[in-house]
């Protein structure tokens, strides 16, 4: 079953077909970890990441980038 077959159903049957929401903005990261906020000065909004890679003899290489958003900076790379 999916939506357009159901809301057929309930047509048919001379029930009320809720109208459609308009899709809202993004607000949420996709693990709903924090709110996305748009950078209006230096030092506004920071962003992390993880970055892992491997050595030549197979060891885990982790690393934590911290950077500005507004400026496109690296703060720290840990």
């Amino acid at each position: 079953m999916n939506k357009k077959w159901v809301e057929r159903i309930w047509r048919r049957e001379g029930l009320k077909v809720p109208q459609k929401q308009p899709k809202k903005g993004r607000l949420w990261l996709n693990d709903s970890s924090c709110i996305r906020l748009r950078p209006e000065y230096p030092n506004h909004v920071w962003s992390y990441d993880f970055v892992e890679d491997r050595t030549h003899d197979g060891r885990k290489f982790r690393m934590l980038n911290v950077i500005d958003e507004f400026t496109r900076e690296c703060l720290a790379i840990e």
